[in-house]
């Protein structure tokens, strides 16, 4: 399991395997979100499989699938507005992280500067600078 940090409530990670649950609840994880469409795994590692190891731990489980096609604004706003109502830090994985680091900086478009944003995920391993355009539209949308 590699947890990477993006800010103090929010964390991404590649696919995480049922037996990392009891890891992930020591981490301090409060509530997991599954990021990745269960067409992309094997039975072993879909949703409803890691749902099950992850609430055995007591901890919160939401499955929120994306693709780079249904990466819209009512997604983006379902992935912060769950980060919003845990009680604690964040794990949200996909297959390499990259989505869910992706959805969390849309999702702070406009609440936070764009080199912010850009740096707290060149820190966890994801250089996406190529988003600033994206990030620079997003912020500057109406609302």
């Amino acid at each position: 399991m590699d947890i990477r940090q993006i800010t103090d409530r929010y964390a991404v990670s590649p696919q995480i395997d049922p037996e990392d649950a009891p890891a992930i609840k020591a981490a301090g994880i409060t509530t997991v979100i599954c990021n990745r469409p269960d067409a992309e795994v094997p039975p072993s590692h879909q949703a409803e499989t890691l749902r099950a190891a992850i609430e055995a731990e007591g901890l919160r489980f939401e499955v929120l699938p994306i693709t780079h096609q249904t990466m819209t604004p009512d997604r983006v706003a379902a992935q912060s507005a769950i980060v919003d109502a845990s009680e604690g830090p964040v794990l949200a994985y996909c297959a390499s992280g990259t989505r869910c680091s992706v959805v969390w900086a849309l999702g702070q478009a406009g609440q936070q500067s764009t080199d912010a944003i850009l740096s707290a995920l060149s820190k966890a391993g994801y250089e996406l600078s190529a988003l600033r355009p994206t990030l620079d539209a997003a912020a500057n949308a109406p609302r």
